[in-house]
């Protein structure tokens, strides 16, 4: 059993978002649902391994910024993917960041834009960071012109 385990606060459509999310991620799957008569209560959802609680606890608290869902990927393709599934009913932001249907913000981020901003060259580096700060999907080809630029 995992010792610590995210809960995500829902008004009334947790087991909406556990579909939604079974649905687009390959490795998912809803482990439990509590119900309450005919209504679900809550449910645990696992992505990848790690374990979700989802609760349908009413309006009293929204979804913010001050915590997101961070997808780490390795090709462009699957960025353009998670990005596409999970922007449908939501929204687009900057830098990699979204916030899908229910109002959870992701970030979808190639792992090469860690590699690139990471570099010891800072004004490679720093090219890179700026092509970053000018698009809502991150682009590895874009990125890799920016650190390739002379």
């Amino acid at each position: 059993m995992q010792k610590i385990t995210p809960f995500l606060w829902y008004n009334d459509n947790a087991e909406e978002a556990m579909n939604f999310y079974v649905s687009i991620f390959k490795d998912a799957a809803i482990i439990n649902i509590s119900r309450m008569g005919d209504k679900v209560f809550s449910g645990t959802l696992q992505l990848f391994g790690q374990q979700f609680y989802f609760l349908n606890g009413g309006p009293a608290f929204q979804f913010t910024e001050a915590i997101s869902m961070f997808i780490s990927c390795d090709t462009q393709q699957e960025v353009d993917y998670y990005w596409e599934q999970l922007t449908a009913g939501g929204a687009a932001s900057q830098c990699g960041w979204l916030k899908d249907k229910f109002g959870l913000s992701w970030q979808v981020i190639p792992t090469a834009l860690g590699r690139l901003l990471g570099d010891p060259d800072r004004v490679k580096a720093g090219r890179v960071m700026q092509a970053m700060l000018q698009m809502s999907k991150i682009e590895i080809a874009v990125l890799q012109q920016a650190y390739d630029a002379q």
